[in-house]
């Protein structure tokens, strides 16, 4: 099962003071919009995404499709086929992706903690 891209999605209280003390370890933005109170942060390998007021936990990211540049893979598995992998593995959602469609959806699972966990793919 090929998850894609891998990052921390961030809720923080100010985008600035956060983007600015992430700058400080070293992660540059690359992609997002600060007017619009979201950025995409990368250090090398390690993605982070800044989201002010969009949730209300920290969220686990998975992006099918992308690599860890944000750049499409070649091939991958679509994020219908991993959400019929899971289903079919017991794993309860909180969203779906609609499987008559293709290209771009998402789904939201839960860790028995209850940890969000997003499958978001964009292509």
């Amino acid at each position: 099962m090929n998850l894609g891209a891998f990052s921390v999605s961030l809720a923080v209280k100010d985008i600035r003071a956060s983007k600015a003390f992430y700058e400080k370890l070293g992660f540059k933005a690359f992609g997002g919009d600060e007017a619009q109170k979201w950025l995409i942060l990368r250090n090398g390998d390690h993605v982070i995404g800044l989201f002010q007021g969009m949730f209300e936990k920290n969220i686990l990211t998975f992006n099918p499709g992308w690599g860890q540049d944000a750049k499409k893979l070649s091939s991958f598995t679509d994020i219908r086929q991993l959400q019929r992998q899971l289903k079919a593995q017991g794993v309860p959602f909180q969203t779906q992706a609609d499987e008559s469609t293709a290209g771009p959806a998402s789904f939201v699972v839960h860790d028995p903690d209850g940890n969000p966990i997003l499958f978001d793919q964009h292509v």
